[in-house]
């Protein structure tokens, strides 16, 4: 069993040489003494060196090493698949982290949607109002907005507006949803009236069209200002959701609903 001895700086002196105990590794990286072990006995883990006692000695490629395994079982990946990802030459650290970062987004996008739907359902509870599964989705189809609500939040954190958005939405009916979507479908319509008649985007008709769709937000969802609007419009041609939902209104309609958004925004100063 590994024995390491720690100063009164809670540091080993072997640590301070550049290689670290078992101990030393398991409290920095907030695992067991065991697992450790269990690393190294299935060749997942193997120290790089050992003291004259016989003791683990972990340098610190190993625990970089040991970072990749930790992110990869965070993810839920077996423990022989991560030694297949880890093993051979080709092993690219930069890579391994850029798609454990993109994979670790998408699985706090998916945890935020959950605490989004869980929030949801207290709010209409408390309110007292609620739309079955049925007219959710008669009246959405395949629009789901609590979606957008959840890219919001994410990305730039307006956890007021998040909020304020579920507070109002906890309340609406069918009835509700459906005006909400009527008044959608003839902002894009115009919209996609306004291109077909080659209307350019910073068209005063077409900046009027993106004031209306920045007012139904702010009506309907959280204060939505300007500067929001813009953050927005940028995430409408910077995510392929987005775009697709407006491409299937007008071929093209994501970038001129943009620069309009982004028009609109510039004449109010």
């Amino acid at each position: 069993m590994d024995q390491p001895t720690t100063g009164g700086s809670g540091t080993t002196g072997t640590a301070r040489a550049g290689l670290h105990t078992v101990s030393d590794v398991a409290r920095l990286a907030g695992v067991s003494v065991r697992t450790l072990h269990h690393y190294d006995a299935i060749g997942l883990l193997e120290p790089s060196a050992r003291s004259e006692a016989g003791y683990r000695l972990y340098s610190r490629d190993d625990l970089d090493r040991l970072q990749e395994v930790l992110l990869f079982r965070e993810l839920e990946i077996p423990l022989e698949d991560i030694a297949v990802l880890l093993g051979g030459g080709a092993f690219d650290r930069l890579a391994a982290l850029e798609l454990q970062r993109e994979m670790l987004a998408q699985k706090a996008a998916r945890t935020q949607a959950l605490i989004t739907s869980v929030e949801r359902a207290i709010n209409a509870e408390r309110a007292g109002v609620r739309m079955t599964a049925e007219e959710t989705f008669e009246v959405f189809g395949d629009f789901d907005p609590a979606e957008y609500e959840d890219e919001v939040k994410e990305r730039w954190g307006h956890t007021d507006a998040y909020a304020e958005s579920a507070r109002r939405t906890a309340k609406y009916t069918k009835a509700d949803w459906e005006r909400f979507k009527a008044e959608s479908e003839q902002i894009g319509t115009d919209t996609a009236q306004l291109m077909d008649d080659g209307v350019p985007a910073d068209d005063p008709r077409a900046m009027d069209l993106a004031e209306q769709a920045r007012l139904q937000i702010d009506t309907w969802f959280y204060p939505c200002s300007h500067e929001m609007h813009v953050n927005l419009a940028e995430m409408y041609i910077a995510d392929p959701r987005f775009t697709a939902t407006y491409e299937k209104i007008h071929e093209g309609m994501a970038r001129y609903w943009h620069d309009a958004i982004i028009a609109n925004a510039a004449r109010q100063g």
